[in-house]
C-alpha cells in the first residue's frame, strides 16, 4: 500500500477532525433540545396569563359589582392566586401530571421533588412549564367567584376553591392533557375549554344555586359600579389571553403564531355580534356588553385555537356571542338563578359551544381530522366535564357549609363584604 502524498496527509487528518467535531456536535444537540426561543417565549406567556388574574380579572369583576363589595372580588381573586400557587406545587402537578389511570395522576411528584434545574418538557425546562400551568390553576377558581360575588363568606370561598380544585380541577386536566380519559378518545383542548372554562362554568352555577340569590335580586337594580374597571380589565384579559392560547403551544412556533390570530379573529367577532344585538335588542350597545361579548369570544376559541382555521375563528366567536348572550339574559331570568357576572353564561357556554365545534372546524394539516367522530368525542368530554364538576362542586359546597357556613349575614350583605368581611372601603369620601 502506498503512503499518502504530503499534501494529502494533513487533508485526511483535517477532515478526520470535522466529521469528528460534527459528530460530537450532533451528539451534544441531541442530549441538549433546550431551546432558548420558546424558552423565552413560554416564560413571555407565564406573565401574561398572570396578568389575565392579577389584575385583569380582578378589575373585571370588580367593576361588575357594586362599590361596597369591589375590595372582597379583588381579594378573592388575589389569595385564591396564593393558594393555587402553593397547591399546585405541593401536590396539585403530581395529581395532574403524573402517571395514572383513566382519571387522575399520581404521588410521584409531590413537592416537584422529580424536578432538577436541567429537567426539560420539550423544547423548554420543566420548572416554565410548571408555572406555565400553575397561571391556569390559578385563574379556573378565580372565575368561579363572579357566580356567587357580594353574599358568600371569605372563608367559605378558600375551602370551595381548594376541594373543588383538587376533585374537579386536577382530574380533568388529566384527562385532557395527562394522558387520561379525553387522551384516549382523541379529544381536542388546546387550551382548556373543559379544564377551564366549562369546568369553571358548571361549578359556578351549582355554587350561586347553592348559596342562593343576593339581596335585593329581582326587585331591586344591582348596576356594576365602575364600567371603566370593567374595560380596562376586559382589555387586559384579552392581552393575557395570546398567552393563554398561543403560550399552551409549548413553544414560539407556526402553532403559536395560528394560535394567536385565530383568538384575535373570534374575539373581534364577538364583540361585534354582542354589540350588534344590543343594538337590535335594546337600541344602545354598551360598554359592558363589548367586554362581555370579548371574554365570550375568547372562551369559545380557546379549544379549538391550535387547531381550527380564520373561517372556523369566525364562526365560533360570532356564535358563541350569540348564544352567551341569550344565556347570560334570557335563560338566566327564566330560570331565576343569580349567577352574578355571568360565569355559567359566558364561560360554561361560550366554553361548551367552543369545546364542540372544535371539532368541526379543522384546518388543513392540523393533527386531526374534522368529522362525526371527532365532534363526538368533543361532546363526550363536555358531558364528562359537566357531570364531574357538577358533583365535585356539590361535595365541595357541603364541607364549607358544615365547616365555616356559605353565606354571609343579612347584616353584612347589606353593609356590603368590604367593611364587613375585611374592614376597609375601596373609596372613601
Amino acid at each position: 500500500m502506498t503512503k499518502p502524498t504530503p499534501l494529502i496527509q494533513p487533508l485526511l487528518i483535517l477532515l478526520t477532525l470535522f466529521l469528528a467535531g460534527g459528530t460530537l456536535f450532533a451528539q451534544e444537540a441531541a442530549e441538549s433540545a433546550l431551546d432558548t426561543g420558546d424558552t423565552a417565549w413560554m416564560m413571555t406567556s407565564t406573565a401574561l396569563v398572570l396578568l389575565m388574574t392579577l389584575p385583569g380579572l380582578a378589575l373585571f369583576y370588580g367593576g361588575l359589582v357594586r362599590a361596597k363589595n369591589v375590595l372582597s372580588i379583588l381579594m378573592q381573586c388575589f389569595v385564591i392566586a396564593a393558594v393555587m400557587s402553593i397547591l399546585w406545587v405541593v401536590y396539585g402537578y403530581s395529581l395532574a401530571a403524573g402517571d395514572g389511570g383513566s382519571y387522575f395522576g399520581d404521588f410521584s411528584m409531590l413537592m416537584l421533588n422529580h424536578m432538577q434545574e436541567s429537567t426539560l418538557a420539550g423544547t423548554i425546562p420543566e420548572s416554565v412549564w410548571v408555572i406555565f400551568q400553575m397561571t391556569f390553576i390559578i385563574i379556573t377558581p378565580a372565575l368561579m367567584v363572579g357566580a356567587f360575588a357580594e353574599r358568600m363568606k371569605f372563608s367559605a370561598v378558600l375551602i370551595f376553591s381548594i376541594i373543588w380544585t383538587t376533585l374537579s380541577y386536577l382530574p380533568i386536566w388529566h384527562m385532557a392533557w395527562g394522558g387520561g380519559l379525553f387522551h384516549e378518545w382523541g379529544v381536542i383542548d388546546f387550551a382548556g375549554g373543559t379544564v377551564v372554562h366549562i369546568n369553571a362554568g358548571v361549578a359556578g352555577l351549582v355554587a350561586c344555586i347553592f348559596v342562593g340569590k343576593r339581596k335585593g335580586y329581582g326587585s331591586s337594580e344591582l348596576h356594576p359600579h365602575n364600567v371603566p374597571f370593567v374595560l380596562i380589565g376586559a382589555s387586559l384579559l384579552w392581552v393575557g389571553w395570546f398567552g393563554f392560547n398561543a403560550g399552551s403551544a409549548g413553544g414560539a412556533n407556526e402553532s403559536a403564531g395560528m394560535a394567536m390570530i385565530v383568538t384575535q379573529v373570534a374575539t373581534a367577532v364577538a364583540v361585534l355580534v354582542w354589540i350588534a344585538l344590543e343594538w337590535i335588542l335594546v337600541k344602545k350597545p354598551t360598554a359592558v356588553g363589548a367586554a362581555t361579548g370579548a371574554v365570550a369570544g375568547l372562551v369559545a376559541i380557546t379549544p379549538a385555537s391550535g387547531t381550527t382555521d380564520i373561517t372556523g375563528a369566525l364562526i365560533i366567536g360570532a356564535l358563541s356571542s350569540l348564544l352567551c348572550y341569550f344565556c347570560a339574559t334570557k335563560l338566566k331570568s327564566a330560570l331565576k338563578y343569580d349567577d352574578s357576572l355571568d360565569v355559567f353564561g359566558v364561560h360554561g357556554i361560550g366554553g361548551i359551544v367552543g369545546a364542540i365545534l372544535t371539532g368541526v372546524f379543522i384546518r388543513e394539516g392540523a393533527e386531526a381530522t374534522a368529522g362525526m367522530a371527532q365532534t363526538f368525542a368533543q361532546f363526550k368530554s363536555v358531558i364528562v366535564t359537566i357531570v364531574w364538576s357538577a358533583v365535585a362542586a356539590t361535595i365541595a359546597l357541603f364541607i364549607a357549609k358544615f365547616t365555616v357556613g356559605l353565606r354571609v349575614q343579612e347584616s353584612s350583605e347589606d353593609a356590603g363584604l368590604d367593611s364587613s368581611a375585611h374592614g376597609e372601603s375601596g373609596y372613601t369620601m
